[in-house]
C-alpha cells in the first residue's frame, strides 16, 4: 500500500509523471517487439523444439520474456549486453588502460560505454548465427545464405534496439533500463505461470496442500527480499567544529550507510549471463554430438547430475560477483579520505589507514550474508524441485530479480521526489 501512495503522489508531479509515462511507453514497445517474430522460421517446427521445456530453453526464455521460444526480433534479449558489461568491467582491472579510463570521471565512463556498445553487438552477431545455422537450423525455412544474413541482422538489431531502449530509460525514465526491460519479461511470464499451476491443481497432478506451500514459500521469499534489500549497517560518523572566516562548520552528528546486499540483483543476472556461455557453445554444435550431450548432461539446469552441478556454480559466481559488484560501487578509500578531508571521524577508529580497514572489514561481512542470501534464494527452487519433485518455471530467481528491480526504481522514484521537497513513504 505505501508503494502505491508513493507511485499516487508521483503521478501527480509532473516531470516525474512524464518519465513514469515515458518509462511505461519504452516498456510496451519491448513487448509489442517480443510478438513480432523473425521471417523465414518454420513456427510448426520450432513449437515442436520448445514442448520438452528443457532447461536451456527455459533459461534463456527467461530473460527475454518468451521471445525466445517464439523466436521473435527480440529472441536474443539483452544478455550480450550483460555478457559485455561483465567482460569490460573485467577487463577494467586487468587492463592498465581500462583503469585509468574508470577514474576519469564522465569522460572515461562515456568511452567505456561505447567499448560496451561496440562489443555488444559483436557478440550479438556469434549468439545470433549460433542460433540461426546452430540450435534452430531445424525450424529455418531456406538455409542459403541470404536468408540466414537477414535473421542473424535481425536478431542483433533487436539486441542493439534493447541496448537503446534501456539507454534512454536510464536518461529519460525512472530507474535502470536494463533491468527494467529483464523486469518486464519476468513478469510477462506470469499470467502463463499461474494458469499452468492452475491447470495442474484441476488434473490432479498438484495437490491443493501444495499449492498452499508453494504460495507460503513465494511469500516468504519476497518478505525476505525486502527486508535483506533494505537492510544496513549504520556507521556512525562525527564531524570536527571548524572556522571559516565568520562562520563555524560542522559539530553534527551522521552515519554511513552500508547496505546488506550493496549489489542488489546484479550478481544474480551477472551469474545467469556467465552460465549461459557452455549453453551457448552447444548451437554451434549437432545436436547428438557427444560434447553438446555431456553440457546437457553436466552444466544444464535440467541435467542429471548436471542440475547440482549448475547449482554448484551459481552459488560460487553469485559470491563472486556480489563482492566484485560491491568492491566497484563502494570504495573505503575514498569513503575515508572524503571524511578526512571534511574533518570527519568514526568514534573510535583513527582516520585514515585505520579508517579504510574498519570500513572493509564491516563492509566484507555484511556483504557475505547478503551474498549468501541471494546464492539461498536463487538455488531454493532447484533444491525443492529436485527433491520434492516440484518443477515451476517461475522460480527463486525470477522472483529475486522481480522484486530487487521492484524495489530500486521505487527507491529512484523517491529520491525524485525527496529532491522536490515531497515527504518520502518508503522507510
Amino acid at each position: 500500500m505505501e508503494m502505491l501512495r508513493t507511485v499516487a503522489k508521483a503521478w501527480n508531479i509532473p516531470d516525474i509523471r512524464k518519465k513514469i509515462i515515458f518509462t511505461l511507453a519504452m516498456l510496451f514497445i519491448f513487448r509489442i517487439g517480443s510478438q513480432i517474430p523473425v521471417p523465414g522460421i518454420d513456427r510448426e517446427v520450432l513449437a515442436q523444439a520448445f514442448d520438452s521445456e528443457t532447461g536451456l530453453f527455459a533459461l534463456f526464455n527467461l530473460f527475454s520474456g518468451g521471445a525466445f521460444s517464439q523466436f521473435t526480433i527480440f529472441a536474443l534479449s539483452i544478455t550480450p549486453y550483460i555478457t559485455a558489461t561483465i567482460i569490460l568491467q573485467l577487463l577494467t582491472i586487468a587492463i592498465p588502460s581500462l583503469e585509468r579510463l574508470a577514474k576519469e570521471g564522465t569522460e572515461g565512463r562515456k568511452k567505456i560505454a561505447t567499448y560496451t556498445r561496440y562489443l555488444t553487438v559483436a557478440l550479438a552477431i556469434v549468439q545470433a548465427i549460433g542460433v540461426s545455422v546452430g540450435l534452430f537450423r531445424q525450424a529455418l525455412i531456406s538455409t542459403d545464405v541470404f536468408s540466414v544474413t537477414v535473421i542473424v541482422l535481425v536478431l542483433t538489431a533487436g539486441t542493439t534496439f534493447l541496448m537503446w531502449l534501456g539507454e534512454q530509460i536510464n536518461e529519460h525514465g525512472i530507474g535502470n533500463g536494463i533491468s527494467l526491460i529483464i523486469f518486464a519479461g519476468i513478469i510477462s511470464r506470469l499470467p502463463s505461470a499461474i494458469e499452468e499451476i492452475w491447470a495442474r491443481v484441476q488434473d490432479g497432478s498438484m495437490s491443493v496442500v501444495t499449492l498452499i506451500i508453494f504460495l507460503i514459500f513465494c511469500l516468504l521469499v519476497i518478505v525476505g527480499i525486502i527486508e535483506v534489500q533494505q537492510g544496513q549497517r549504520r556507521i556512525p560518523v562525527q564531524y570536527a567544529k571548524r572556522v571559516v572566516g565568520r562562520k563555524m562548520y560542522g559539530g553534527q552528528a551522521t552515519h554511513i550507510p552500508l547496505k546488506v546486499n550493496q549489489a542488489g540483483v546484479i550478481p544474480v543476472i551477472f551469474a545467469m549471463s556467465f552460465l549461459q556461455f557452455p549453453l551457448t557453445i552447444t548451437y554451434f554444435m549437432d545436436a547428438d554430438s557427444g560434447v553438446a550431450a555431456w553440457i546437457e548432461k553436466w552444466l544444464s539446469p535440467m541435467g542429471s547430475p548436471g542440475v547440482w552441478v549448475y547449482a554448484a556454480f551459481n552459488v560460487a559466481l553469485i559470491i563472486f560477483f556480489t563482492y566484485f559488484y560491491t568492491s566497484v560501487t563502494f570504495n573505503p578509500l575514498e569513503v575515508a579520505q572524503n571524511m578526512k578531508a571534511n574533518g570527519g571521524f568514526i568514534p573510535g577508529i583513527r582516520p585514515g589507514k585505520a579508517t579504510v580497514e574498519y570500513l572493509n572489514k564491516v563492509m566484507t561481512r555484511i556483504t557475505f550474508v547478503g551474498a549468501l542470501f541471494l546464492a539461498a534464494v536463487a538455488i531454493l527452487p532447484t533444491i525443492v524441485s529436485q527433491l520434492g519433485g516440484l518443477n515451476f518455471h517461475f522460480g527463486g530467481t525470477s522472483l529475486l530479480i522481480a522484486v530487487g528491480v521492484a524495489l530500486d526504481t521505487m527507491k529512484q522514484l523517491e529520491n525524485q521526489m525527496v529532491m522536490r521537497n515531497y515527504q518520502g513513504f518508503l522507510k
